[in-house]
């Protein structure tokens, strides 16, 4: 399966589809979320991550079908820690019926090559702390778990 799937960087014309992915990455974070604003809401700027330099946003395509998609964009880092900046990863999905199959593994792969070319040697994304299988592909790939972010809203005690 893996030999039928081809990265190549998205296009302008991916747009429409990466829209769809992103819906479908929102609603599967939505159930984590309870300050997740009500539909309609993006996440992502795609045209301007695909216009930076300093970003790159890929698809794994099986034949023309875009099946997962990510991207890899340089951030500054805290002036306290001991790099300058890093590549933030975002934007990881996967079709259902292409999950469990790798898929996201190489996209990771390519980002995590594209941002060591970069010089790019710190790599990190956010994920939710119940979000198992998401948490479970990003250690495969070698991600660890870092820090917790933890939020209080008075009006929900």
């Amino acid at each position: 399966m893996l030999e039928e799937i081809t990265i190549r960087p998205a296009l302008p014309v991916d747009v429409p589809a990466l829209l769809q992915m992103e819906q479908g990455v929102i609603r599967a974070e939505r159930p984590f979320d309870p300050t997740i604003a009500p539909y309609p809401v993006h996440y992502y700027d795609l045209e301007a991550l695909m216009a930076n330099e300093r970003a790159l946003v890929l698809v794994a395509c099986h034949g023309p079908e875009i099946v997962s998609a990510g991207y890899a964009v340089e951030k500054p880092a805290r002036p306290y820690l001991d790099h300058d900046t890093y590549a933030y990863f975002g934007f990881m999905y996967t079709l259902p019926a292409y999950r469990g199959r790798g898929v996201n593994g190489v996209v990771m792969e390519a980002l995590k090559q594209w941002s060591l070319d970069q010089g790019l040697e710190e790599m990190r994304l956010t994920v939710y702390q119940d979000n198992l299988p998401a948490l479970r592909a990003y250690e495969k790939v070698g991600f660890k778990k870092h820090i917790v972010e933890m939020r209080l809203r008075v009006k929900e005690q």
